[in-house]
């Protein structure tokens, strides 16, 4: 049996196309592994703070010197990366906003990559420690970017992903559906299609 983590980031709980691709991930993998355990964190529904002072004095500080408010946010990240170290099977469900990921996702990965928990740092450099890990990027896109100078997406989330040892990663793009004409159903058929193959 393994845990499969699944992170969504879309702002829109109706008509989100990354939501689409992870209903019928969940559905084919559920078919595919029917013993797996799936655990669902909506970034929308439940959002995570940005890193701020409070976070880095949780992760700093002597217990004895947290404040009420330090406690409360190493709580949330030992949380979130209690969730994270759990998992078998990472999947991160990410529409792209101006180029990027929203900025609840980056919140999310602020509260997971930490020293001495999933990196440590070595003489070499930084070393990951999640290498037992596996991860699927779902994608939704108004244009297309794959491979293009434009896409801000998909090269930071393999950087940081690596920083933390996951290397084997999947990306999964539906492109082009703001381009009107069949833009819309090739690239979201394209995805479903290559979704299923991954499963």
């Amino acid at each position: 049996m393994s845990r499969v983590l699944i992170i969504e980031s879309s702002a829109r709980q109706q008509g989100s196309i990354s939501r689409q691709l992870t209903e019928q991930f969940v559905s084919q993998w559920q078919g595919a592994h029917p013993l797996d355990e799936l655990t669902v964190r909506d970034l929308a529904s439940d959002p995570v703070p940005h890193l701020d002072a409070d976070l880095l004095g949780g992760w700093m500080k002597p217990e004895a010197q947290r404040s009420h408010g330090e406690l409360d946010a190493l709580h949330r990240s030992n949380e979130l990366t209690d969730e994270l170290l759990a998992s078998d099977v990472l999947v991160l469900a990410a529409p792209m906003y101006n180029f990027a990921i929203p900025s609840t996702l980056k919140a999310w990965l602020d509260h997971v990559l930490r020293a001495g928990v999933t990196f440590k740092y070595t003489d070499t450099g930084p070393q990951g420690l999640l290498t037992d890990k596996r991860a699927i990027v779902l994608t939704a896109r108004g244009g297309i970017y794959a491979g293009s100078a434009s896409d801000h997406q998909e090269p930071y989330l393999r950087q940081v992903l690596a920083f933390i040892g996951i290397h084997d990663v999947e990306f999964i793009h539906a492109e082009g559906l703001n381009l009107g004409g069949d833009f819309f159903e090739k690239g979201l058929n394209q995805a479903k299609a290559r979704l299923a193959q991954v499963v």
